[in-house]
């Protein structure tokens, strides 16, 4: 695999924003030759699959800007400094869904933008849900709503859910259930 490295030269801040960091970078290629490589640095994520008691996957609609629609997405967030993965997501599920979560379980990360992002989303299931005191963001609106796991991969089969890190978490969730 070493013969496929390829090893950076200069890098260069192009744009430093509230969430994202965009590089610019001149690189040395497994030939010999430069090349120069562009992308976005990611202070990394987590998305939960929260298991309400009835059994109901607990999902959120939320409108995305850049594709200006509505989407339906499992609840994710960013770690902030300072936090672990488990700390953001027993964070972001009580913010964005008002349930804390009594037990979170491991399931994988994934890189959902591999050509121009280091981005790394941690998947999470969450269990033994309690209700809880709902705080979203500031600027963030969604619904909330509940679904089987069948209902969810129709949706999925269907093309009603298209997000990454909601279709790998419901894949992975399906997985571990035997149901994939």
């Amino acid at each position: 695999m070493e013969k496929l490295k390829e090893t950076t030269i200069t890098s260069e801040k192009v744009y430093d924003g509230a969430l994202l960091r965009v590089r610019k970078d001149s690189v040395r290629l497994p030939d010999g030759k430069t090349s120069v490589r562009e992308y976005i640095r990611h202070p990394g994520a987590v998305a939960l699959i929260p298991w309400l008691p009835d059994g109901k996957l607990l999902l959120i609609r939320q409108f995305r800007y850049p594709l200006k629609r509505v989407f339906i997405e499992l609840p994710a967030g960013k770690i902030d400094p300072g936090e672990n993965p488990e700390q953001t997501g027993i964070r972001e599920l009580e913010e964005e869904t008002g349930y804390r979560a009594g037990r979170l379980l491991y399931l994988s990360s994934i890189h959902p933008c591999i050509g121009y992002s280091d981005e790394v989303i941690h998947l999470y299931e969450a269990f033994d849900l309690q209700r809880s005191q709902r705080c979203p963001d500031e600027h963030e609106f969604m619904e909330i709503f509940s679904l089987s796991l069948d209902e969810a991969l129709r949706l999925i089969e269907k093309g009603e859910i298209t997000d990454v890190k909601t279709l790998a978490g419901i894949y992975a969730a399906a997985h571990r259930k035997g149901r994939s």
